[in-house]
């Protein structure tokens, strides 16, 4: 009775139901959702789906998330279960945007450490994998001694990975490094973070390294590299560097597409990803919000 009663009165009152629709839903562009009067008398019903914008920029972003281009070494399986494996493990661990020259601050468990952790600031200098063995190796020089350490990125050891100063260098490899002097690749261990504007492109660092002299590690003159200043070399150096140079395979379109994942599956990779890694995102700004929040105490 006392229920029927209350249904009564809301009738009497003109009252209406009001459908709440979610913040995060209405930030997300949908499609039409109204009827037209054509599909309200044939009982047609409109759904509304939700399309997320995958960034154009998100193979620079999670280049991992890309297969293996040799296609002997491809297994579709496989590497659908190791990208929920990757998604997984972002839940934890917040993996930040970075390129090769950003620095960054890697802390993992160690457990001869006296605080159980150990924590390494370096340049990267190189980017290498996919999947579960995507990497990254870290360099510094710490008490004139250069020093490098390689980090499986989704190893669970790692506890904290922070980008101190995010920004590019002109070549995707920064190895050279190596023959460099120790001012190129010191950086402070107490170093502090830099921030960028929301909005603001990632900076290029256009920084000319000048190598020490002879003997190298590598053929650099050979290597094309274009953050390295004069080498200050014989011409037969050069001369010899143009001899094994391959400027036809620019031109080879077959070798390109060996070397790279086509675009159509880029696309389709990334549409599977995002959605996940959007909602990650979502759920560790709720956390942080929680974290920031202080209760107010009580003055007497």
């Amino acid at each position: 009775m006392l229920l029927r009663s209350l249904k009564l009165h809301i009738i009497q009152c003109g009252f209406a139901p009001v459908l709440q629709v979610s913040r995060t839903c209405s930030n997300m562009p949908l499609s039409d959702t109204h009827q037209s009067p054509d599909n309200a008398v044939s009982g047609k019903q409109v759904k509304s789906e939700r399309k997320l914008v995958v960034p154009s920029n998100s193979r620079f972003i999670y280049p991992e998330f890309l297969p293996d281009p040799k296609m002997e070494w491809r297994n579709s399986l496989r590497e659908k279960l190791e990208r929920l494996d990757m998604i997984q493990r972002r839940k934890h661990i917040d993996i930040p945007e970075f390129y090769v020259g950003s620095i960054l601050a890697v802390t993992s468990s160690n457990q001869h450490a006296p605080n159980k952790a150990t924590r390494f600031v370096g340049i990267c200098i190189q980017r290498l994998g996919c999947g579960l063995r995507a990497n990254i190796t870290l360099r510094n020089v710490i008490k004139h001694v250069g020093t490098e350490i390689k980090y499986q990125l989704y190893d669970p050891t790692i506890q904290k990975i922070e980008v101190l100063r995010l920004e590019k260098r002109l070549d995707d490899e920064l190895l050279y490094l190596r023959d460099a002097p120790n001012e190129y690749s010191t950086f402070d261990e107490n170093m502090e973070a830099e921030y960028l504007p929301e909005g603001t492109p990632v900076p290029v660092n256009t920084t000319l390294v000048k190598l020490k002299p002879r003997p190298w590690r590598a053929r650099w003159e050979r290597k094309n590299m274009k953050g390295l200043a004069d080498l200050e070399l014989e011409e037969r150096f050069y001369k010899r560097a143009e001899e094994l140079a391959t400027p036809w395979e620019k031109y080879d379109l077959m070798k390109q597409y060996r070397r790279t994942i086509p675009e159509e599956e880029q696309k389709e990779i990334f549409a599977e990803v995002c959605s996940e890694l959007h909602e990650v995102e979502v759920m560790r700004k709720k956390l942080k919000r929680k974290k920031v929040f202080v209760k107010p105490t009580r003055s007497s």
